[in-house]
């Protein structure tokens, strides 16, 4: 499996994670882990009268601003710094008061090591943070947008490690001390806007979900029962659980 196909799996992963967690949600007066998700969120199930949990698509339309109670004069900003990831909105009813949480949502696996919170163009991140050209143009050959064979002369650097992309230890020290300046002195604003976001989606809440791997179903074979069925999983897998 390559990687694109690899990527395409983990966000169809990730959609179908978002579709149980709001099966579970809309479920709550009978699911017992949705109803301890809205203890924690310090909502007093006895009081509820309606929870309604909806995906948010990657790409929101128009005309369905409405479903996320955001009028039209908000929907450039919405549509601008919604996160990419998998993402749904409960709708909580309480007597008269209507209360709106965003919630995002990662699967891990036992074995991940980095799970995507948020992707966005060089640009877009020059338009949220606002650091300069300079520092724009570096990172856009650290991602490949610009082909650096182009630039060689301008970078002062003849061979490349890569050749689709530079890598920040490949920048001139100076570049490499500006980029890391940057991002240290801005760390509470990037890291609210990569975890949270802004604007009319900002999550409000993370929720993990655990992958314990696969179960399988298949013909038992061998001796001394080859025509039963037998499911199998890797045990060991749970022992990571509470890791």
């Amino acid at each position: 499996m390559d990687k694109t196909e690899l990527g395409s799996k983990i966000a169809k992963g990730g959609f179908a994670n978002e579709k149980a967690i709001c099966r579970k949600f809309n479920s709550w007066r009978k699911d017992k882990e949705a109803q301890e998700w809205l203890k924690i969120m310090n909502y007093d199930i006895k009081k509820l009268d309606s929870v309604k949990a909806i995906q948010v698509p990657t790409r929101i339309k128009k005309n369905d601003l409405s479903k996320f109670e955001v009028n039209e004069k908000e929907y450039e900003q919405f549509v601008r710094f919604k996160k990419a990831d998998a993402q749904i909105r409960i709708i909580i009813k309480i007597g008269n008061i209507l209360k709106i949480e965003n919630m995002s949502l990662k699967k891990a696996n036992s074995d991940a090591d980095y799970n995507q919170i948020d992707k966005r163009t060089v640009a877009d991140y020059q338009e949220m943070w606002k650091f300069d050209d300079e520092i724009t143009f570096w990172l856009k050959l650290f991602t490949g947008e610009i082909a650096h064979k182009k630039y060689s002369g301008k970078i002062s650097i003849k061979k490349f490690r890569d050749k689709r992309r530079l890598f920040l230890n490949e920048m001139p020290e100076r570049i490499q001390d500006k980029i890391i300046k940057f991002f240290k002195r801005n760390q509470i604003m990037i890291i609210s806007d990569i975890i949270k976001g802004r604007g009319g989606l900002s999550a409000d809440w993370m929720l993990v979900t655990k992958l314990i791997g696969k179960i399988t179903m298949q013909r038992k074979g061998g001796t001394p029962d080859p025509t039963k069925i037998q499911f199998k999983t890797k045990p060991c897998q749970l022992f990571n659980l509470g890791e």
